[in-house]
């Protein structure tokens, strides 16, 4: 079976169109329509006082460019489509949510381990203190240092799309996917790749990378856990031959 895009023009299932449609309407309306709307569905941590409850979620629905989003709804086409078509539609929705879930808890726990010096300061000011020092960044983007990271959103529904690029090889793992349509390679070599660039890259944390690669790592996880919770049996992603 070799899938150049992997299978997903085939037809398009209920849950991923739904989902691209979704992602599609809100970088629409906060692009262009209501920007504003960015800071109240973007992911902050939770010591920042910018954080709500629902931005677990909906910042799985956000992207900060058309690149950014043009990639994930692309992936999520080509390869959702097989694994929704596998799990059933109500399955493959949980098992995206969360993906996305997990992704966000393990980029905020990281963000507290990397943070926690400026977290502990933030969290010694008063409410109004902490309200203040917020504006003074977003307004003059410029303030005390340790505000900086707890302004800074995550966005995107990367790690749960990792946690899809994981369940096509976990389903799938010796389909053949051509990347950038050059040249083949098995899912479950690709994501293993994948896996281990997020791994390398997060842990180098490089100040000039704005990429969240614990989320992308956090999908992949809890699309394993998920698994294994439904004891859904891998396609052979154990057999390396």
């Amino acid at each position: 079976m070799n899938l150049g895009p992997a299978g997903g023009f085939n037809f398009l299932p209920p849950v991923i169109k739904n989902l691209i449609i979704i992602n599609v309407l809100l970088f629409i309306v906060t692009g262009w329509l209501m920007p504003s709307l960015t800071p109240y569905l973007a992911l902050y941590h939770w010591a920042s006082p910018l954080f709500k409850p629902w931005q677990i979620l909906t910042h799985q629905f956000m992207h900060a460019n058309f690149a950014h989003l043009f990639f994930n709804m692309f992936t999520l086409w080509m390869l959702g489509a097989s694994v929704e078509s596998r799990l059933g539609s109500q399955r493959f929705l949980i098992f995206y949510l969360t993906c996305g879930f997990g992704a966000a808890l393990l980029h905020l726990l990281v963000f507290s381990w990397e943070n926690q010096a400026a977290i502990q300061w933030f969290q010694t000011l008063t409410e109004n203190e902490q309200i203040n020092a917020v504006n003074q960044v977003l307004l003059t983007n410029y303030g005390n240092p340790n505000v900086f990271p707890l302004v800074t959103p995550m966005l995107g529904a990367s790690g749960a799309i990792f946690g899809v690029l994981f369940a096509f090889a976990y389903l799938f793992p010796n389909v053949q996917i051509m990347i950038y349509f050059l040249f083949p390679i098995r899912a479950k070599y690709l994501v293993a790749i994948m896996a281990v660039i997020a791994l390398f890259a997060g842990l180098r944390n490089d100040p000039a990378d704005n990429i969240a690669h614990f989320a992308h790592l956090g999908g992949m996880i809890f699309a394993y856990l998920l698994f294994k919770y439904w004891k859904i049996r891998s396609g052979g992603f154990n057999r390396w031959n």
